[in-house]
């Protein structure tokens, strides 16, 4: 099952992350990404994958177990 990574550190708040994936991700009050699901199923993989690419300072990640 896929990982979803975030460097809270390195966002810039663009939300690029929470158009293409609402459901994963959120921008918190400060501007910085949250991940609402860090597990997520496979079958959801290419929309997660779609908006970590959307990152335009690369902050976000996808891992296998």
């Amino acid at each position: 099952m896929p990982w979803v990574k975030a460097d809270r550190d390195l966002c810039k708040g663009y939300g690029n992350c929470a158009m293409t994936d609402p459901d994963v991700f959120d921008v918190d009050g400060d501007g910085t990404v949250l991940v609402l699901r860090e597990s997520v199923p496979e079958a959801d993989r290419s929309r997660v994958e779609a908006a970590v690419r959307s990152c335009p300072v690369s902050a976000l990640s996808v891992q296998d177990e």
